[in-house]
């Protein structure tokens, strides 16, 4: 099925307007709470999206640049870049780090709007499609608002755009076993998850007959892949070895492997005492 660019790129803006409305009410104080993701406040999460924003929309426009720039980072800063650009933002006023996020994605918007939903755009790692670009702009986009409402006390509703996170966690299984050297397993797993909203049809992927299965919330399916929850806080099910170990090690996102989060049975609010997933772009 060919993909709606316009109804993707739109599904980005909404969950954009969520993140702007949790960040518009703040306080200076409340840009330097303390997120759950270890040594980043609220202010390094919005500099880390309105960041990686620029770069995507760089990607697009001029692809050579980007790729100059992206050599140059990683040659000088190592795989750990995005430490040093929280870093780097962080002299940066609440009213103009609101500012830059619109700006950045406005325009990433704009660009992206306009694209084949095909056309392949370099990046950090491989590269990707302008679709999957803006997929992951969703995911990212969604994974530190949860940061951020975490650090806030915050309860979000969920949202049909959830599909858009745990498809992506669903297509990132095998980078999973990958990125930790472990041996793909060749065992096609199904994936059912329940989506928000009663009397909704459920979510599914892999092959019907499939032995393994991982079943559950879609809510829950989206906060593992993305390490926002440890796999105990969650109620998803696993049946198969195959599917067992994708939970215990799954990752959405690119970049090194993230060390994921406690339990929330420790101490600290959610997600606290242990580093986040480096935040990879």
């Amino acid at each position: 099925m060919a993909v709606d660019m316009a109804a993707l790129t739109a599904d980005l803006a909404a969950e954009t307007e969520d993140l702007t409305a949790m960040l518009a009410p703040l306080a200076g104080k409340d840009w330097e709470l303390p997120t759950p993701a270890a040594g980043w406040a609220i202010r390094d999460q919005v500099s880390h999206l309105a960041y990686f924003d620029e770069a995507a929309t760089l990607s697009a426009t001029d692809p050579g640049r980007f790729q100059l720039q992206a050599q140059q980072l990683m040659a000088r800063l190592g795989a750990d870049f995005t430490e040093a650009i929280a870093r780097d933002y962080r002299q940066l006023s609440p009213g103009e780090l609101r500012d830059w996020l619109a700006r950045a994605r406005a325009e990433y918007l704009r660009v992206f709007a306009g694209l084949d939903p095909s056309a392949r755009l370099p990046w950090y790692g491989p590269p990707m499609s302008a679709a999957s670009s803006v997929t992951a702009r969703l995911m990212e986009t969604w994974a530190h608002g949860q940061d951020i409402a975490d650090a806030l006390g915050h309860q979000r509703q969920p949202t049909a755009r959830l599909r858009h996170v745990a498809h992506l966690g669903v297509a990132t299984m095998a980078f999973s076993f990958q990125l930790r050297g472990q041996p793909v397993p060749q065992t096609p797993v199904r994936v059912v998850l329940t989506p928000p909203g009663a009397g909704q049809v459920p979510w599914t992927w892999g092959p019907p007959d499939a032995a393994d299965l991982v079943e559950g919330d879609a809510l829950d399916f989206c906060l593992l892949v993305t390490q926002r929850r440890n796999r105990a806080d969650t109620g998803l099910r696993a049946t198969g070895p195959a599917a067992g170990a994708w939970l215990d090690l799954a990752q959405a996102f690119a970049g090194p492997p993230g060390p994921g989060r406690p339990p929330l049975a420790g101490t600290g609010p959610p997600g606290a005492g242990g580093p986040d997933e480096e935040e990879q772009p």
